[in-house]
């Protein structure tokens, strides 16, 4: 059996949660199995996640649940995954799920490949893909233990809401004291998260400083993408460090990436040469960047993001 560990914030479900469920029924399907989902602590219409291929939603209420703990939600997984018969878990790529796939690996004797992005397959092994060496390549990894935890890379597969909500079953298992107080929890609201994010507009130190930014802001409001940057950017302040992408921030995968002013170093491409399409607007035509986009614009930037501003909005009012 496969079980989905489903995410929650605020009791509502992440698009994250959507595409593991839909990426472990597709795995149960090549396995000749079912797939499972789990959720903890309180969820607003968990049954939902029928409609992504689970065909059961197994749900643990907990007090010990109340806030993320480690080493409580590894202990509820594999408590879980014990009693319905799961031998394979699958968690999304998430700041969430990297702190337990290593976790639950352990606790399960399970074979573990972190960061997947298609699905396994079952011709005599079982055999899955992730990207390697920043994105640069592409590792098969066969796993042959019992159990196996798997971590899906974010858009690496569309939600396919193709069934019907299904039943919830509350599930009963021993869930340890938090070792660690949770005191307070900021989140940034109003946007998509950039893990999550389809459509990302990204600037870099061509902008020459914050208060230039309102022609980014304009672009990604036309077109409903969430804002981004270099790392130059925010350890300048000019923008909040949520927004950094880059190997040493945000690893994401949009389907659009635009980049403003960004040069291209290889730490930022290692976050971010994943995106399905990537547009770069720069007035250096020896930026690495254009090595590794689809579409390039050579040109001042701020004579080029508001002709493309103003062309797309006159593209969706046609």
């Amino acid at each position: 059996m496969v079980l989905v560990f489903a995410e929650t914030v605020k009791g509502g479900f992440k698009k994250a949660a959507f595409e593991a469920v839909t990426y472990g029924a597709k795995t149960a399907a090549v396995l000749g199995t079912d797939c499972v989902a789990l959720v903890l602590g309180e969820a607003a219409d968990a049954g939902q996640l029928g409609t992504y291929g689970a065909s059961k939603v197994y749900q643990v209420k907990n007090a010990n649940l109340a806030q993320f703990d480690g080493q409580a939600y590894t202990a509820a997984i594999a408590g879980a995954a014990d009693k319905v018969g799961a031998n394979v878990v699958i968690l999304s790529h998430s700041s969430t799920g990297k702190s337990l796939t290593g976790r639950l690996a352990a606790r399960m004797k399970a074979g573990s490949v972190a960061a997947v992005n298609s699905v396994p397959t079952n011709d005599g092994s079982f055999k899955v893909k992730k990207p390697v060496f920043s994105g640069k390549a592409l590792a098969t990894y066969e796993v042959t233990a019992d159990n196996k935890v798997l971590s899906l890379m974010g858009n690496s597969i569309q939600p396919e809401a193709t069934g019907a909500a299904v039943s919830v079953e509350e599930l009963a298992v021993d869930v340890p004291a938090p070792r660690v107080r949770v005191k307070e929890v900021k989140r940034v609201e109003g946007i998509v998260p950039l893990p999550e994010a389809e459509l990302v507009v990204s600037a870099g130190r061509g902008m020459k400083g914050p208060e230039n930014w309102g022609i980014v802001e304009e672009l990604a409001g036309v077109i409903g993408a969430t804002t981004a940057c270099s790392r130059p950017v925010a350890d300048s302040d000019w923008r909040p460090h949520h927004e950094h992408v880059g190997q040493t921030g945000v690893a994401i995968r949009p389907n659009l990436y635009i980049a403003i002013g960004i040069s291209g170093a290889i730490q930022h491409l290692a976050g971010v040469n994943s995106s399905k399409v990537i547009v770069v607007i720069n007035k250096d035509p020896e930026a690495p960047f254009f090595k590794a986009a689809d579409y390039g614009v050579v040109g001042d930037l701020f004579d080029v993001v508001p002709r493309l501003t103003a062309s797309l909005k006159k593209f969706k009012e046609a």
